[in-house]
């Protein structure tokens, strides 16, 4: 039978570019953004330990639970996403993993083209480009980084984490608004006002 995990090299790297990644364009520096650094480490961690070390979730389904899933080897790759796994078929389950994956390349464009706006404004009230639209679009961009790897790679650990990585992040939202509205005052309220935080449909 094969057995497609203990691949913990692959794990590693997957690991340390989409976190290299993540903090080269959000750039962390107070404690409180290390703290949600940390969380999304973790979400990472356990996304890629599942993708390619230790099928987890696989084993929880099937001995903890009891379950036998309608596949010959749950333990190859190719059957190790659970809509495989659960009998949809390994091809639909790549279909959806590639909508997983455009999913995930947008947020790191939203990460991208926020990064960039901050990075030349030298320190100015970014409110055009992308900002004019959402007041946290590299936010936005990990929220949707997180939900194209579940889509791609759903297990039980990031869906346990989602929740508490979304609200890490709203909460290190809010902290920041706080200390722009004490830096630019008037001007930030009327922007605050006029434009969603994450979502541009949202209300404000």
């Amino acid at each position: 039978m094969k057995y497609d995990y203990g691949l913990w090299k692959i794990v590693i790297v997957n690991i340390m570019w989409v976190l290299l990644f993540i903090i080269s364009f959000v750039q962390p520096k107070k404690k409180r953004e290390w703290r949600s650094m940390g969380v999304i480490s973790a979400f990472f961690v356990a996304l890629f330990t599942e993708m390619y070390g230790l099928p987890l979730t696989i084993y929880f389904i099937t001995s903890v639970l009891g379950y036998k899933l309608p596949v010959l080897n749950p333990l190859a790759h190719e059957s190790g996403h659970l809509l495989a796994s659960f009998g949809v078929g390994v091809d639909k389950a790549i279909i959806v993993c590639q909508l997983g994956s455009l999913i995930f390349g947008l947020g790191m464009l939203i990460i991208g083209m926020g990064w960039w706006q901050i990075h030349r404004s030298n320190g100015d009230l970014v409110t055009d480009g992308i900002y004019s639209y959402i007041r946290h679009p590299q936010y936005l961009g990990i929220f949707l980084l997180t939900v194209g790897m579940m889509i791609q790679w759903p297990t039980i650990s990031t869906l346990v984490m989602w929740p508490i990585l979304i609200y890490s992040y709203y909460r290190l939202a809010k902290k920041e608004e706080r200390d722009v509205l004490n830096e630019f005052g008037q001007e930030y309220k009327e922007y605050r006002k006029n434009t969603p935080a994450f979502f541009p449909l949202q209300l404000k």
